[in-house]
């Protein structure tokens, strides 16, 4: 039946969570009326249940939502067909509410589709993105608690303070970056432009996680080099991981070289070598374009992504969404990077807590905006 809400009982629905899911549709992604959404999830637990709070919200936004249901995906997955179809029919709002992940697009994988600036995109979410103007946000691996506690959050602070970091950072040269728990690495940054995650999806062709909440880079090809240890979290192709035991890296040349420690270090370095297989088996397989495998397998050990956390209400949980919006925290990724110049199958985020960021400009300038943890952004 036309405009019903997925429950009757609405009303007897976890106010925290429902009031999450308008804050996320009305002040997040603005949703007008008669705005096509579409909210593509998982028919399990949590993913759902928010679901059915968004599409509710949207409902009576004005919008004119639409749900879909695939199976579980996660790194080396693909998308359901259908679901890509749903994708390609051009919605004003994209919504992913992922248990684990989308999954990657077969399609646009083969054959990349282009922007007006010539530029390969092989996902057609992010192409409805950057050239249809779609609004989006996705949420992989989110749970009701850390959805209810960190999307009623104070924006304006952080669209201030994600601001900041972005100029700080896009003035930078080059980071060096140091924490209580060893890490001692350089990361390049010249030709790179920091993005942001800051909550404020109602411009056309704006997007990220929800939570939101920071400000992230892609490090300048072939330039980190030095000690690299994640003491926070850890997540991996299937899931992720709090890490008891600090996993040791060693960095040169942009690409992770060593990985020591216990179970959490044997996790990741076994997540790192399925993407460096895969890549070989998925070019064989047709999966990816021919010739991509050795490429894709490079790139399994290259650092794809410095990222600072933002979100005052985020803590480390064990669940990457939230964790890496940590306040106190940086997140690196191996793998893939978001300047899609190095392609991999595989984007592993890790936590290092209590970092020290000393920005460092051409001039021989520097300035420290991260101090044991502390923002320093005047």
């Amino acid at each position: 039946m036309e405009d019903m809400q997925l429950f009757k009982d609405i009303e007897t629905r976890d106010p925290e969570l429902q009031n999450a899911a308008e804050i996320a549709i009305r002040d997040v992604l603005a949703v007008k009326q008669g705005e096509s959404v579409l909210i593509i999830t998982n028919p399990v637990g949590d993913v759902a249940e928010i679901s059915y709070a968004l599409y509710d919200a949207a409902l009576a936004a004005g919008g004119k939502p639409v749900l879909v249901f695939q199976p579980v995906k996660n790194q080396m997955t693909f998308a359901e067909e259908a679901v890509i179809g749903a994708i390609g029919s051009e919605p004003d709002v994209l919504i992913s509410m992922s248990a684990e992940k989308l999954g990657k697009d077969r399609a646009a994988i083969i054959n990349p589709k282009k922007n007006p600036e010539g530029k390969s995109i092989d996902n057609t979410f992010h192409y409805l993105m950057e050239t249809k103007k779609t609004r989006a946000f996705w949420s992989p691996g989110v749970t009701i608690e850390l959805f209810k506690k960190t999307v009623p959050i104070d924006y304006k602070r952080l669209k201030f303070e994600a601001d900041a970091v972005k100029s700080i950072l896009s003035k930078a040269v080059s980071v060096r970056i140091t924490s209580p728990g060893g890490t001692d690495l350089t990361i390049g940054l010249r030709g790179r432009e920091p993005m942001l995650d800051n909550g404020d999806f109602s411009v056309p062709g704006e997007g990220g996680n929800l939570p939101a909440g920071e400000t992230f880079i892609s490090p300048e090809l072939g330039t980190s080099n030095g000690r690299l240890v994640f003491d926070g979290s850890i997540s991996l192709y299937n899931g992720d991981m709090l890490v008891k035991e600090p996993v040791d890296l060693q960095v040169v040349g942009g690409f992770v070289t060593e990985v020591k420690g216990g179970v959490e270090a044997r996790a990741l370095l076994e997540t790192i070598e399925l993407g460096e297989k895969n890549a070989v088996e998925f070019e064989k397989a047709g999966k990816i374009p021919e010739g991509s495998g050795a490429v894709y397998r490079k790139n399994a050990r290259n650092l794809g992504e410095l990222g600072i956390g933002l979100n005052p209400a985020a803590g480390i949980d064990g669940n990457m969404l939230g964790d890496e919006k940590a306040y106190r925290t940086i997140h690196i990724a191996i793998g893939s990077n978001y300047d899609e110049d190095a392609k991999a199958l595989i984007h592993c985020d890790c936590l290092v807590k209590n970092p020290t960021v000393t920005a460092l400009y051409e001039d021989g300038n520097s300035f420290i905006f991260l101090d044991g943890g502390d923002l320093k952004i005047g």
